[in-house]
C-alpha cells in the first residue's frame, strides 16, 4: 500500500484549504497535480461534472452541461479540488460548447502529459436542439493513440442514459 505524507503533498494547496478563492472567468492557472503512484499501471480515472456552465459568446445566456472527463494518468494526475475550481472558471466565460471541451482537454493535456484523455460534454437543449461535444487524445507513438481514434470512431455506440435534459 502506498500512504501519502505531507512532504509528498506539499504543492497540494488548495485542498483543505478554507480561504478559497473563486475565479469567475476562465483560470487554467488553479490546476494543481500530484504524483501518480501507479505509473506501472494502466487505470482509467473518471470525473463526472454535473454542474457545468458557461457563458454563450454571442448571447450570454448560461449553458449547462454534464462532463465527462476521464484519462489514463502517466506521472502527473490532476487535484479533483482545483478541477472543481478550474470547471467554475468557464462560468462567466464565453465560448461555444465545442470550443469549451477541447480547451478543457488540451488544458489536461499541458498540465499533466496523460496517457489518454477524454472530454465529453452534454449539453441541455437550447432552442430544442442539445449539443454534446466529445474530444480524446493519445499519446502519439503509444498503443493510446491508435486506442483515440478507435474511441472517437465509436464513442456514442452505446450512449448512457442522460439524465440532465
Amino acid at each position: 500500500m502506498t500512504n501519502r505524507d505531507e512532504q509528498t503533498l506539499n504543492h497540494i494547496t488548495l485542498l483543505g484549504n478554507q480561504n478559497t478563492h473563486y475565479d469567475f472567468s476562465y483560470n487554467p492557472d488553479v490546476l494543481e497535480t500530484f504524483t501518480n503512484n501507479h505509473p506501472n499501471r494502466d487505470y482509467m480515472v473518471k470525473f463526472n461534472c454535473p454542474e457545468f456552465t458557461t457563458l454563450c459568446p454571442k448571447t450570454n445566456q448560461p449553458d449547462f452541461a454534464t462532463l465527462y472527463i476521464s484519462y489514463i494518468p502517466d506521472i502527473q494526475m490532476v487535484e479533483s479540488k482545483s478541477l472543481k475550481l478550474y470547471l467554475f472558471s468557464f462560468r462567466n466565460h464565453g465560448g461555444f460548447h465545442e470550443d469549451a471541451v477541447n480547451v478543457i482537454m488540451n488544458d489536461l493535456i499541458k498540465l499533466m502529459d496523460p496517457r489518454y484523455i477524454e472530454v465529453w460534454g452534454k449539453f441541455t437543449p437550447r432552442g430544442g436542439i442539445s449539443i454534446d461535444p466529445y474530444c480524446n487524445y493519445g499519446k502519439k507513438g503509444t498503443l493510446f493513440e491508435e486506442m483515440a481514434h478507435h474511441r472517437l470512431m465509436n464513442h456514442d455506440l452505446y450512449p448512457e442514459t442522460i439524465t440532465n435534459r
